[in-house]
């Protein structure tokens, strides 16, 4: 550990501590709390700053004032290290430090050395608290949002799936990024919405979504977070299909669980695939809808084949748009 005095600037030091509204207060990084110690004087304009009460805690005094530019710079004379927490919560005093730059740039004065400090850090998902958040606010707030219900919303979630799935196919990362945005919203929106349910017993929230996701997936990967053992994709599939046979035990069917609302033929091939896997020899039916059941059997080979055929469909039509396009211009 340095001692105090070989830290200390021959022309003073000023640090700007910034924090995440992100981070629970105090929780602090190791050289920020250091710094805080070591300070000659803590500022904060903001009374109520949610770390305050932590920091006082530790001992360390701090001064709820908002000194400007000129004012920290004579109060920080040589040897001297003077600590601004910013009101804001994950940002600086923009004020404040236009006007650090200003007289620094001005040469009129000896300027102490300028640091700006992060104390706390964002840990990856931490937008998705802010998302929670603005959600919230707009649900409260907003006219519109605040008479939705998930029947009425429902068929967004379609619309922005179809859209997520044409980024993919195109291979627009931009796209890609804007749409996944749009369907997080929609299963952020939906949570908020079940958070006002009648029955307070139906009422959930985008923690028990989360939650319900995360005892998923650490019950379907035991090769992961168990003792199991997969070391191919292969071997990871199949352990993953007997996971969920025990998860479903309480089916009376194959076919239970599976969506008649999606398209025609991604029913086609799911029913064929539960078929499949459960080794049933079921014979493909026959009769009047000759054109009905000559494409089920297509889906049913397509899947049998390892191809999607909602995909294979898609990719073909996508062909044969071009070629509409192509056939619309003159002289073609």
């Amino acid at each position: 550990m340095t001692d105090k005095t070989t830290t200390q600037s021959a022309t003073g030091r000023i640090v700007l501590l910034t924090v995440s509204h992100r981070v629970a207060p105090g929780l602090l990084s190791w050289q920020a709390w250091e710094t805080l110690r070591g300070a000659d004087r803590v500022f904060c304009e903001d009374p109520g700053h949610p770390q305050l009460p932590y920091v006082r805690e530790a001992g360390v005094a701090v001064e709820t004032a908002a000194p400007t530019a000129d004012e920290l710079v004579e109060a920080c004379p040589p040897g001297t290290t003077i600590v601004v927490i910013p009101s804001t919560a994950d940002d600086t005093d923009t004020g404040l430090t236009d006007g650090l730059a200003r007289l620094a740039g001005s040469g009129r004065v000896r300027m102490p050395d300028l640091e700006l400090l992060p104390g706390s850090y964002d840990l990856p998902g931490a937008r998705l608290l802010d998302l929670v958040e603005v959600m919230d606010r707009i649900r409260r707030v907003c006219p519109w949002t605040s008479t939705q219900t998930h029947e009425g919303l429902a068929k967004y979630g379609i619309e922005e799936m179809y859209e997520l799935v044409e980024a993919i196919e195109e291979g627009d990362r931009t796209e890609l990024r804007e749409e996944l945005g749009d369907v997080l919203l929609q299963v952020v929106l939906h949570a908020r919405i079940a958070e006002d349910a009648d029955d307070p017993e139906d009422a959930f929230s985008i923690d028990d979504v989360a939650g319900g996701v995360v005892e998923k997936l650490i019950h379907r990967h035991p090769h992961v977070f168990g003792d199991e053992s997969a070391g191919t994709p292969e071997e990871v599939h199949a352990l993953w299909e007997r996971t969920k046979s025990v998860e479903k035990h309480h089916r009376t069917s194959v076919t239970d669980g599976v969506p008649l609302g999606q398209p025609a033929l991604a029913l086609a091939a799911k029913l064929a695939g539960r078929a499949k896997a459960a080794r049933l020899s079921v014979e493909l039916p026959t009769g009047g809808n000759a054109l009905g059941y000559a494409l089920l059997a297509l889906a049913v080979e397509a899947e049998s084949q390892g191809v999607d055929p909602e995909s294979a469909l898609r990719a073909a039509a996508r062909t044969y748009r071009d070629a509409i396009k192509a056939a619309e211009k003159p002289g073609v």
